[in-house]
């Protein structure tokens, strides 16, 4: 056993070690929520992460990302993160996809091939294709619902979709589900009602540092019990 997992097989024993090092997951989106995910499950020890993000780090991730630095502004989010994972544990395999993903680059993936997929994509229509591509493959996932304008980390949750409410992209991805017979979704989401933003930056959420990392650690948990319970 690596020393650097000691803590971690203390709560999960030998056998879930050595689970969590047999599992594929995939990533998509590697931003304030995302890049979280990706940390977590590499400190737990998941043995294989592909990354899937088309954006380089910006000055404006700074205040929440934790992939983002004045050192790593300019270069592929897929990249720096793929970089900080190897020194976690560089045994992990990463694969990267430096790709905006949409239906149309759904084809670049396998996506039979991983035991857990990830949204934290920000598209409705990324999201979606997604989703129906999971359930297509019988293969579990889950979908981060709105993080932006919201102050409050502690009224995030892991439920089904049908369950949420006041977040405007539960209601639309839960509208869209319901059209494609969809009839269970795994989601992150919160019940804090978003903070109304001044019209003329409507289009700009707003976000804070211990928002997006609350709701990507959290999304990084269920995945983890998830995988040790199958």
């Amino acid at each position: 056993m690596k020393e650097e997992y000691a803590r971690t097989q203390l709560l999960l024993g030998e056998k879930g070690i050595n689970c969590l090092k047999n599992k594929k997951v995939i990533i998509f989106g590697v931003g304030g929520v995302g890049s979280y995910v990706a940390e977590s499950l590499a400190r737990t020890g998941v043995g294989m992460i592909d990354l899937v993000d088309d954006d380089d780090v910006s000055l404006s991730n700074i205040n929440r990302q934790i992939i983002a630095l004045h050192s790593t502004v300019g270069l592929k989010k897929v990249d720096v993160m793929a970089d900080r994972i190897a020194d976690i544990n560089p045994d992990i395999k990463v694969c990267r996809y430096p790709i905006f993903y949409l239906p149309e680059t759904k084809d670049q993936f396998d996506f039979s091939s991983y035991d857990y997929m990830i949204d934290c994509c920000d598209t409705v229509k990324a999201k979606l294709s997604i989703i129906e591509e999971a359930y297509s493959v019988n293969k579990p996932v889950i979908s981060a619902m709105g993080a932006g304008n919201k102050l409050h980390p502690e009224l995030f949750e892991i439920t089904d979709i049908y369950k949420t409410c006041y977040d405007p992209l539960s209601k639309v991805i839960r509208t869209e589900c319901r059209k494609r017979g969809i009839k269970k979704l795994k989601v992150c989401f919160s019940r804090e009602q978003p903070i109304k933003i001044s019209s003329a930056h409507q289009r700009i959420p707003g976000s804070i540092s211990f928002v997006p990392s609350s709701a990507g650690l959290l999304i990084a948990s269920a995945v983890i019990n998830d995988l040790l319970s199958v």
